[in-house]
């Protein structure tokens, strides 16, 4: 029978270099209302899986996603001036 045992040294001996950067983080809080919204508009659609849905779940489902898409253009809008990194671009 083999034992479990832990190897701390291996398991936390890159900790330092697997945190986030501050950049990083800055393009997280950048893009946290965009992402805030999409949750919105998930639990919209939530909503009315086990269901049909009613006016009211429309009109919550419109606007969230309103909100989602207004969230983009802000964040499009805001960074419209800065280089952005990746193969998208």
């Amino acid at each position: 029978m083999d034992h479990i045992v832990t190897v701390q040294e291996a398991v936390t001996a890159f900790a330092d270099f697997m945190e986030p950067t501050v950049a990083e983080l800055d393009a997280i809080d950048a893009e946290m209302p965009v992402l805030l919204a999409d949750v919105d508009l998930l639990d919209a659609h939530i909503r009315t899986l086990d269901r049909a849905p009613s006016e009211m779940d429309a009109r919550r489902i419109r606007r969230a996603r309103r909100r989602a898409l207004a969230a983009r253009v802000a964040l499009l809008n805001g960074t419209a001036g800065q280089s952005v990194s990746g193969g998208a671009a």
